[in-house]
C-alpha cells in the first residue's frame, strides 16, 4: 500500500496538471525561499524545494510538511545546483512549469573575502538552472537578483535604468547570472522575471516561519538578526559599522522591504510573466532608512535597550541604497503594505523568541 502510494505521489510531481502550476523553488529552505514557498502552496501551487541545506533549515521543510501535507502538493529534494547531473535528474523526474530561483549565498561581507565561492555558488549555478530548463522546455523563471547589481549610484532613488555598477563580489555575481540569463532570453520563449530587491527584514505574520541563519555565519548576517542576538543576549551588543557615511546621520541608508511584500512581489510577477518576455523590477518601499533608525525601532520593537558599538566600515559597503518601486507599482499592481519598520522587527522578534534556537533539528521526509 505504501508504495502506491509513494508511486501515486511520484506520478503527481511528474506529470503536468491543468489548472495546476507546478513551481520549483530553489533555495526553498532558506530564509525568503521558505516564506515563498508557504505563499505559493497557501495560493493552491505545487512546490518542489531543492536545496543543498548549505544555509537552509530543515525545520522549516518540516513545518511546511506540517501545514500542507496532501499528497501532490509539497516535495523537497535535497541536492546541489553545482551538480548538473543531478540537477537534470531533477529536471527530467519532475513536470514543472515555473521556476523561482531563490538558491544563493547572500552576504555582502563574507562575498569580500570568499569571492570565488560566490562567483561559483551564484553565477555558474544559475547556468545550471537555465541550462536544465532551456533542455526540459521549462519556460517561466523568476529570479532571484538584488539591489547589489546598482553598486553605489550616483542618485537616489534607483530606478531599474540605474546603470548596474556592483562594486562587491556578491553583486558582480548577480550581475553576471542577469546577464546570462538576458543573453538566453533574446533567442527564446522563457518568460523572465528578474526582481532586485532591497534589505529583506520581517517574518510570516502567523508565527509560522522566520529567519535562522547558522550561527558562524552571524557575523555576516543581516543587521535584524544582529539587533535580535543583541537583545536576547546572545552577543554583548550590536556592531554598527560606518558612521562617517555621507547620509544625514553618518550611517548607512537601506530601502528595509518585509518578507511577506517581497514574495507578494514573486507571486505578482509569477502571474504576469509572459512567453518571449522580460520583465525587470526593484523590490523596495522607495523609502531609506539609516541604521540608526533601524536600530531604535529594533530597540523598541524587543523592548531591550541594546547597546551600540561604533565600528570601522565594512568592505564593500555603500552608503546610501533606497528604491524607486513605480516600475512594480504600475506593471504589476504591487506595492509594499508592510512598511511600519518597528511592526516589522515585532512580529519577526516574537518568532526569534519563540525560537531560541532557530528551528532546532528536525526529521523529516527527503526524496533524493
Amino acid at each position: 500500500m505504501l508504495s502506491l502510494l509513494a508511486c501515486f505521489v511520484s506520478s503527481q510531481f511528474s506529470r503536468h496538471e491543468p489548472g495546476v502550476t507546478h513551481v520549483l523553488v530553489t533555495g526553498g529552505a532558506g530564509y525568503i525561499g521558505s516564506h515563498a514557498a508557504l505563499r505559493l502552496l497557501k495560493d493552491s501551487h505545487r512546490v518542489t524545494i531543492v536545496d543543498n541545506l548549505s544555509r537552509g533549515n530543515l525545520g522549516a521543510i518540516k513545518v511546511l510538511q506540517e501545514q500542507f501535507p496532501e499528497p501532490g502538493r509539497l516535495q523537497f529534494i535535497y541536492a546541489d545546483l553545482g551538480d548538473a547531473k543531478a540537477v537534470n535528474k531533477i529536471f527530467s523526474e519532475n513536470a514543472f512549469d515555473a521556476v523561482m530561483h531563490f538558491a544563493a549565498v547572500a552576504y555582502v561581507g563574507e562575498s569580500t573575502l570568499e569571492p570565488l565561492r560566490y562567483y561559483h555558488n551564484i553565477t555558474s549555478n544559475t547556468l545550471v538552472v537555465l541550462e536544465a530548463m532551456a533542455a526540459h522546455g521549462v519556460n517561466t523563471l523568476i529570479y532571484s537578483s538584488t539591489c547589489a547589481t546598482y553598486g553605489e549610484p550616483e542618485k537616489m532613488p534607483i530606478t531599474e535604468q540605474t546603470p548596474q555598477v556592483p562594486i562587491n563580489p556578491y553583486g558582480k555575481a548577480k550581475k553576471m547570472a542577469e546577464d546570462i540569463i538576458l543573453d538566453f532570453s533574446k533567442n527564446s520563449e522563457m518568460a523572465v522575471m528578474i526582481l532586485r530587491y532591497f534589505n529583506v527584514i520581517g517574518s510570516d505574520p502567523e508565527g509560522r516561519l522566520g529567519e535562522a541563519p547558522r550561527p558562524e555565519l552571524r557575523e555576516h548576517g543581516r543587521i535584524s538578526g544582529a539587533c535580535f542576538d543583541a537583545a536576547s543576549g546572545v552577543i554583548t551588543g550590536l556592531k554598527v559599522k560606518g558612521t562617517d557615511y555621507k547620509t544625514p546621520d553618518g550611517t548607512c541608508v537601506r530601502d528595509y522591504i518585509d518578507v511577506t511584500d517581497l514574495v507578494d512581489a514573486h507571486v505578482k510577477a509569477l502571474n504576469k510573466a509572459e512567453p518571449g518576455k522580460v520583465g525587470i523590477y526593484n523590490v523596495g518601499t522607495g523609502k531609506g532608512r539609516s541604521v540608526k533608525e533601524f536600530v531604535e525601532a529594533c530597540k523598541k520593537a524587543t523592548g531591550v535597550n541594546i547597546k551600540v558599538e561604533y565600528l570601522a566600515r565594512r568592505p564593500g559597503d555603500y552608503a546610501e541604497v533606497f528604491s524607486d518601486p513605480t516600475k512594480i507599482n504600475h506593471e504589476l499592481n504591487w506595492t509594499a503594505e508592510y512598511t511600519d519598520l518597528q511592526e516589522s522587527l515585532r512580529v519577526a522578534w516574537r518568532w526569534q523568541k519563540a525560537h531560541r534556537n532557530g528551528y532546532g533539528t528536525a526529521p523529516l521526509a527527503m526524496a533524493s
